[in-house]
């Protein structure tokens, strides 16, 4: 016979969980009494109703909890063990519930034996059992509570057997397989399950047993153990996958569709696609509505726009650059990203202060199950991810990183291809990432910290004279930002502290004296541009009804921006004049800040519209203010169950723009004016059919006013001297149409078609040329943006094969750009001088040529393997398999009497072979 865990235990139970109360409420009037559970919370002091619940149950609380003094075992009821049943000692979980009388009631079994006759035998002892029943404020209540059986076989019938406990896991990444089960000596059956976390027990007699083990999505795994009389033996059990991170289709993404057109990657589409070295944030390039700078840069021109139109965020944290050395790979660590957004036109209300598009990369959640590692390396760089999860206080730490080894890679190529010649050219990078994430009762609060770091340049040369210089470009982010439900919906606050840094360091070749002593390199000085910034930004969002959602929002942003010289070094072609010159010495204070409401509205089953706001102010130390309004409109109508049409419209602000990322523009430019215009956008999303999706925008986007300024205006000093004095904005518009098929991830394979046909002009005033150069006359006309391709085509593909081969391919097409001379060459005519010669003059800009068309084909391969505790995986990705090279400009040359127009550019092919180890 027998007894149950008498109150010790019981008392126990309710401490370490809450329990429920099940109370009688005095009738309004005359009606029967009703039974209200509510939670009761344990602390320290006792056991405790909160006083909203007091309420409910017409207690009154003076505004404070009401204690509950709990149920007394009164009367035992012991379990007996059945006749004949062998086995081991073991425990018998319940849930009951005890009446205001002390009666029990129910007794549900919570965690049972493995030997059923156990499970009853204790369920109906438990009805016996009698109470004191538990008092609040009083009055008798009843409550359910946790208890327990604990049965002993009597001697004659103890255990022979011998138990067999363990853990089923996946080999490679060790999560524990919920699903699997166990079969025994070739039986048909399985004998055991495993349960919610992938343990189990099973009891054997004494010998030799052969067991199997399945589950969905792996290998079967045999194994034979020999188990000697009353042995208990702990094992994990390894089951290999039938691949290796397989292309699995799942929800991924709950959010509802608002937004008119938003691209969504998740897992493998954004780190497994060719000629993206493995980094998400490259994906964008192949997205529709993406044309390039060049090819492996990965800065996109999206809808026909300056690269700087876009705007790039890190779950709200707004980053400046996303790529090392323009062609290398992004400053985050990949397994940093979980999902990336990429909104080509009319992007919502929270992204501000963009008048293009927007990329959201949303970083992944913190594991919380066990520590996780990555390490990698290429002929590039080699990098770590580092995952630490506490449970015990709901903290997770990640620590990531990469350091570029090209600055010794360099050197190594010059001294096997060119060992004539010394090494003029060195580069490098390095980045760091830091996330700690602390659970705050429903919320949670994350420190994120990143930084990255980038070198480039040329040596002096060994000869007296010789000039160099390095680029050092840095930044660096830090952002606390909290989440927690308010007010009925999710709130969020942050605060992100930045410094950006441009360094221009000169380099020279002297002579040390005395004369024929030998040369030195040494500093000439350098120029540099710090920025510091204060953000911080708010936001809410509530729903209010099934049709109804309000999202409100802030931010506010001060940046403090500081131009420094020293010694000689200055930026080429300054002068004296440009000490005070906006854009030579950017020095200023400027502070941007916005507020924006949005609500999604469904009026109807099938139809969803948004409308929404947002006004920014713009402030510029001394005394320079501007102010934008951007209304906007989303709506989206379910025309079938298949086929969805949308449109959108809004207006849109920035600062002036320029191509290659200085920390002082957004700030210094605004003496300007602002950058605005308008964004229109049609569409419809048709789900052909399962694992097929196609999309269609039409858009259109009219610029009122631009103020994008090129790298030679700032660099070189090319302004007219009135400059300052003139007003440097312009006009323009785009339009074009976006077409993509895709077929997401899953089936073994994801890819996509994509095609852009995109035209972008600007209104300018240009100069006509005579034969002899002269300026024959001033005109005005839409000129074709330095950035636009006509058409552009994308084509992805990515397969799973067996055994774990992955092969995919990109092919890539787009017809060149103007060869305006604004970020390429200049069109050249031929003219017959007065002297009979032949010359080439500049063709008026009305009338320049093309870049020649560019064609590429990406390829990667790799393979996996699951070995007991980690994954590896060995890969060859190459960018520009194809060899083909891309025209950037041309060269107008006369030799010998003739004139020849050569193409320059070489064949771009970046091949990188990698290893990386999951833990």
């Amino acid at each position: 016979m027998n007894s149950p865990q008498r109150l010790a235990l019981f008392v126990f139970a309710l401490t370490a969980l809450p329990g429920l109360v099940a109370a009688q409420a005095p009738p309004a009037t005359t009606s029967e009494p009703r039974a209200v559970e509510v939670d009761v919370q344990t602390t320290d002091a006792g056991t405790a109703v909160s006083s909203d619940d007091a309420s409910r149950l017409g207690l009154a609380s003076d505004g404070g909890s009401v204690w509950l003094k709990p149920p007394e075992l009164a009367s035992d009821s012991p379990a007996v063990w059945p006749e004949g049943l062998e086995g081991a000692a073991t425990d018998v979980k319940l849930l009951i519930l005890i009446d205001e009388h002390g009666t029990v009631t129910e007794a549900t079994v919570t965690e049972p034996s493995i030997h059923e006759p156990l499970n009853e035998a204790a369920r109906k002892a438990a009805l016996g059992l009698r109470f004191n029943p538990a008092l609040m404020a009083g009055r008798p209540v009843g409550v359910r509570i946790h208890f327990s059986y604990h049965f002993e076989p009597p001697a004659a019938l103890a255990f022979t057997e011998t138990r067999i406990r363990g853990e089923v896991r996946a080999k490679g990444t060790r999560r524990l397989l919920a699903d699997a089960a166990l079969f025994v000596d070739d039986g048909e059956a399985p004998a055991v399950l495993v349960d919610a976390q992938g343990r189990f027990e099973l009891e054997l007699p004494p010998g030799t047993h052969r067991l199997r083990i399945r589950a969905p999505g792996h290998l079967p795994f045999t194994v034979e153990e020999t188990l000697s009389k009353g042995q208990s033996v702990q094992v994990v059990y390894r089951l290999e996958p039938t691949a290796v991170n397989p292309y699995e289709t799942v929800v991924r993404d709950e959010r509802p569709r608002t937004e008119v057109t938003r691209i969504s990657l998740f897992e493998q589409e954004i780190r497994e696609v060719p000629g993206t070295q493995g980094d998400p944030f490259r994906v964008i390039m192949l997205m529709p509505g993406v044309a390039s700078v060049a090819s492996g840069l990965g800065y996109p021109v999206v809808r026909g726009g300056q690269p700087a139109a876009t705007g790039y965020f890190l779950d709200g944290v707004r980053i400046p650059m996303l790529y090392h050395l323009l062609l290398g790979p992004a400053v985050i660590h990949p397994d940093f990203i979980d999902a990336i957004d990429f909104y080509p036109g009319s992007p919502p209300v929270q992204y501000g202060r963009v008048l293009g598009g927007a990329v959201e990369g949303r970083l992944s959640r913190p594991h919380e199950d066990r520590l996780h590692a990555t390490a990698y390396a290429d002929l590039i760089n080699a990098g770590g991810f580092v995952e630490v999860p506490f449970e015990s206080t709901g903290t997770s730490i990640t620590v990531a990183g990469r350091y570029s080894y090209t600055g010794l890679m360099i050197p190594l190529a010059y001294a096997i291809f060119k060992p004539w010649e010394d090494n003029p050219l060195h580069a490098g990078f390095w980045d760091y990432q830091l996330r700690v994430e602390q659970k705050v009762g429903e919320g949670r609060l994350r420190l994120f910290a990143l930084g990255s770091s980038d070198d480039v340049g040329e040596d002096s040369g060994n000869y007296e004279g010789g000039l160099g210089g390095t680029i050092i470009t840095r930044f660096h982010r830090v952002d606390l930002r909290g989440t927690h439900p308010v007010g009925g919906g999710e709130g969020e606050l942050g605060v992100t502290v930045g410094l950006d840094k441009m360094v221009l360091v000169g380099k020279r070749t002297v002579e040390v004296p005395p004369p024929g002593y030998g040369l030195a390199k040494i500093d000439s000085g350098d120029y540099g541009l710090d920025q510091l910034s204060f953000a911080a930004r708010l936001g809410w969002k509530r729903k209010l009804s099934d049709a109804v959602e309000v999202q409100l929002g802030g931010d506010v942003e001060h940046r403090r921006v500081a131009a420094t010289a020293t010694g000689s070094a200055r930026p080429p072609g300054w002068r004296p004049t440009d000490e005070a010159h906006p854009l030579k010495q950017p020095s200023s204070l400027g502070t941007m800040s916005g507020a924006y409401a949005s609500v999604t509205w469904r009026p109807a089953e099938r139809w969803l519209v948004l409308p929404g706001a947002r006004v920014d102010a713009y402030h510029l130390v001394p005394g320079i203010q501007h102010v934008a309004v951007e209304p906007r409109l989303t709506v989206r109508h379910q025309l079938t169950d298949v086929l969805t049409l949308k449109g959108g419209a809004g207006l849109f602000h920035q600062p002036p723009t320029i191509l290659l990322h200085l920390p002082a523009m957004d700030v210094s430019g605004l003496r300007y004016g602002l950058q605005s215009g308008a964004q229109f956008d049609v569409g419809a999303e048709w789900k052909a059919r399962e694992g097929l999706e196609l999309s269609a925008d039409a858009f259109y986007n009219p610029l009122v006013r631009t103020v994008e300024f090129d790298v030679k205006q700032v660099l070189e000093n090319r302004q007219r001297r009135g400059l300052l004095r003139e007003d440097p904005a312009a006009s323009g518009y785009a339009y074009g149409i976006d077409l993509m098929a895709r077929h997401p991830l899953g089936g073994n394979w994801f890819g996509w078609v994509t095609y852009s046909f995109i035209q972008s002009k600007r209104h300018k005033r240009f100069a006509r040329y005579n034969d002899d150069t002269t300026v024959r006359e001033m005109a005005e006309a839409d000129l074709a943006f330095a950035f636009e391709q006509a058409h552009v085509f994308n084509a992805a593909l990515s397969y799973k094969l067996d055994n774990n081969w992955t092969v995919g391919t990109v092919l890539h097409f787009n017809t060149g750009r103007p060869e305006s001379g604004e970020i390429s060459s200049v069109t050249q005519r031929e003219v017959r001088t007065p002297d009979n010669y032949l010359a080439w003059v500049r063709k008026d800009a009305d009338q320049v040529q093309r870049l020649a068309p560019f064609f590429r084909v990406d390829f990667r391969v790799a393979k996996s393997w699951a070995l007991d505790d980690f994954n590896l995986e060995a890969s060859l990705d190459v960018l520009n398999l194809s060899l083909q090279q891309e025209v950037f400009a041309y060269e107008y040359t006369r030799r010998s009497g003739k004139l020849k127009r050569e193409a320059m550019g070489v064949p771009v092919v970046v091949p990188l072979l990698g290893f990386k180890g999951s833990y």
